[in-house]
């Protein structure tokens, strides 16, 4: 099939893209605006990769948008580009908005329109499926509770208010337009190629620099944490098998409060980096605790059953192995990290070095 993978340069497109460049099964394009969180170094190999293009279109222009859908003729589209950190969405929550709503609807009507041009044999065979969050259905106060597909929608945040509005512009458009739509929601994902920003990642290179661990609050939020390739096959696995106006839950069965997945970075790095900082003794002291955000959630938890149940689809990664391949991925590639935080990737990515 072709497939169009928006946000393919991004930390969990461009784990479906390496997904796919290996299975070598389709021919794919990736669309990505090359944003900040964008980085063409997640996905070594595509440009000679003879299936596997690039094209830098950013989905606000609705002109770029139609004319790369038009020209690709996909198959299959598998809608990753988003705007995604919390934090930043509190302080510009501009960005989210155009993005993920702007730029979701102008997705929408270019496929709409490729889509009302196929014949039925095409038309069969076309989907669009949208990736989603877990954080659309707000937190959790009963522990144990699960987030389902009928949980209702309760945004915290300007970034999961506007995913939100994403998910229910898709299903608009399956509804009222005949579009061929398939919508996943996943837990919190980790992995490699995962920008510094987030938690993971961060107290991984703070450590390493000897810097402070900042913690939110008092560090109790539980969040179920999916390894990231483990997502990328349920996502590629959606969209070629998935049925059509169905919602479809990911998660990795791995629910951990937010201290504990710091504590657990450290006593791996004391095991595989046990050469430390000058001045640091042992890589927990490096904990800090900070003001909690805005209306931080407290607790996310996803019942993963239907896919499970469905699709056949369940996580390979323990959050002990996935974090184990996780550090390991952070001290092997230096290299990947040092021009994310040097800046070093977005020259190269412009061709502007």
């Amino acid at each position: 099939m072709r497939i169009l993978v928006t946000g393919g340069a991004g930390f969990i497109g461009s784990a479906v893209v390496r997904q796919l460049m290996k299975d070598d099964e389709h021919q794919v394009l990736i669309l990505d605006a090359l944003t900040y969180a964008g980085n063409l170094d997640s996905v070594p190999g595509y440009e000679s990769h003879a299936r596997t293009n690039f094209a830098q279109v950013d989905l606000r222009d609705a002109g770029a948008t139609h004319a790369a859908v038009s020209g690709f003729a996909p198959d299959i589209i598998m809608h990753l580009a988003a705007e995604s950190h919390v934090d930043r969405s509190i302080d510009g929550p501009q960005a989210f908005l155009e993005t993920n709503v702007m730029g979701t609807f102008n997705l929408l009507q270019a496929a709409r329109e490729h889509f009302e041009q196929l014949d039925e044999a095409g038309k069969a065979r076309f989907r669009f499926h949208h990736v989603s969050t877990d954080e659309v259905y707000g937190d959790l106060d009963d522990t144990e509770a699960l987030f389902t597909e009928s949980t209702a929608y309760a945004p915290s945040s300007p970034y999961s208010a506007s995913k939100a509005a994403s998910d229910h512009l898709v299903r608009a458009w399956g509804r009222t337009y005949g579009l061929p739509v398939v919508v996943t929601n996943c837990s919190n994902n980790y992995g490699p190629y995962h920008f510094p920003e987030k938690l993971i990642p961060h107290m991984i290179l703070n450590a390493l620099a000897g810097k402070p661990l900042p913690v939110y609050g008092d560090g109790a939020q539980v969040r179920d944490w999916l390894y990231v390739e483990d997502h990328a096959r349920a996502l590629i696995q959606v969209a070629t098998e998935g049925a059509v106006g169905e919602t479809y839950n990911i998660g990795g069965h791995n629910e951990v409060k937010n201290l504990d997945i710091v504590r657990s970075v450290c006593a791996i790095l004391e095991e595989l980096a046990p050469e430390k900082p000058a001045g640091v003794n042992r890589y927990e002291e490096l904990i800090t605790f900070v003001k909690d955000r805005p209306g931080h959630d407290r607790r996310y938890a996803i019942d993963a059953s239907k896919i499970q149940r469905e699709l056949g689809w369940e996580p390979r990664e323990t959050i002990e192995t996935g974090l184990r391949k996780t550090v390991q991925w952070y001290l092997d590639n230096r290299a990947w990290w040092e021009r994310v935080l040097s800046g070093e990737y977005q020259l190269t990515r412009l061709g502007e070095g």
